[in-house]
């Protein structure tokens, strides 16, 4: 281990012994495997969300039902209004009439994001199978 009996001399052998070094640092390595996936770091921090780029909507089928939230929090299809608690068993009527429709959510931009997730969880909880989102394309950053 630190003295070497073979050579007669008596002298402290030269070589560091890794092994402690080896367990200290796999005990380490447990520890940080361990307790990383409980730290949340995006608590309190801003974040930009991406922009998109995709073709154009067309609202003049009828295959596309488009859901608008409006600032006020209020939903319309086409040119109905409801509260949000009166939504869901519309689009459960609609999902029992054509179960293959299309739902597009069109919410104002001053609208909270959570109220967007919620209607969003509405119309998935009530069987539609297809939710998305609509947004206004990108401006062209080169043009004046």
């Amino acid at each position: 281990m630190g003295m070497s009996s073979g050579n007669g001399s008596g002298r402290a052998m030269a070589e560091i012994n890794v092994t402690p070094l080896v367990d200290v640092m796999l005990v380490l390595l447990i520890i940080f495997m361990v307790t990383a996936p409980m730290m949340n770091p995006d608590i309190g921090v801003e974040v930009d969300l991406p922009n998109a780029e995709a073709p154009p909507l067309d609202e003049s089928t009828d295959q596309q039902l488009v859901l608008m939230l409006h600032a006020d929090l209020s939903v319309s299809i086409k040119d109905n209004q409801f509260s949000l608690d009166e939504l869901e068993p519309k689009l459960r009527a609609i999902r029992a009439a054509n179960p293959d429709q299309d739902v597009f959510v069109r919410a104002d931009g001053a609208v909270p994001y959570e109220k967007v997730a919620g209607l969003l969880g509405i119309a998935r909880s009530s069987g539609i199978p297809k939710v998305g989102l609509v947004f206004e394309p990108l401006e062209d950053e080169t043009s004046p």
